[in-house]
């Protein structure tokens, strides 16, 4: 299981040693959260402080658009190089044309799905992409309670790109601890993304550990 620690619930005001101590602690990716208060009632960071988080981290970033206007977007933080790009498949119309954009800059494009989206909405381009993003809660804020159908859904999307022989990832994000990353990882999840339970524990090291299932 990789894990990709989200800074959503990191300390803002010591955001540099915050990334420091997540990539030290054995972290695989650093999530961020981009919202623009349309697409999500929430607002968060833009390319400015992305990019000091991308100097003070060891380790790839895993972008996350939760915006309208996504190719607008993806142009701000394409040039971050981060590991993956992911785009809300609910709010865009030509998803191909910005897979193929994104793509073309060296990113690996990733697609996202809210909790009442099907993995059937995304069955027509699963081999297009190289990662598949299922939130486990409604996006927008952290600290969410994790929907345990998300766990069906996971097992549903694993066995489409098995059938379609695609080579994409599968990451969940929402709700995620140590207490049901072990239903996930049997879904067929390959990478978790965790906000409040790693920020919010003593430490960083131990959670990051039980995500792995390495107690």
């Amino acid at each position: 299981m990789y894990i990709a620690p989200s800074i959503l619930s990191a300390d803002f005001g010591n955001l540099k040693a915050e990334i420091e101590a997540i990539c030290e602690a054995g972290a695989d990716l650093v999530h961020v959260d981009v919202m623009d208060g349309h697409f999500v009632p929430n607002l968060t960071i833009g390319p400015v402080v992305v990019n000091a988080v991308a100097k003070a981290a060891t380790k790839p970033l895993d972008i996350h658009l939760m915006v309208q206007n996504n190719t607008f977007f993806a142009d701000l933080f394409l040039p971050l190089k981060p590991k993956f790009l992911s785009f809300h498949i609910e709010e865009e119309k030509h998803p191909l044309r910005l897979i193929d954009h994104i793509r073309s800059h060296g990113v690996g494009p990733a697609i996202v799905l809210n909790p009442h989206t099907p993995v059937s909405a995304i069955e027509h381009i699963v081999n297009e992409v190289d990662m598949v993003l299922l939130m486990s809660v409604n996006p927008g804020f952290g600290g969410q309670k994790f929907i345990p159908s998300v766990l069906e859904k996971a097992l549903s999307l694993r066995e489409m790109i098995e059938r379609k022989n695609a080579k994409c990832m599968i990451e969940v994000d929402g709700g995620v601890t140590g207490l049901n990353v072990a239903q996930l990882d049997e879904a067929g999840v390959d990478i978790v993304v965790a906000g409040s339970y790693i920020f919010s524990s003593n430490s960083y090291e131990h959670s990051i550990r039980s995500l792995k299932l390495e107690f």
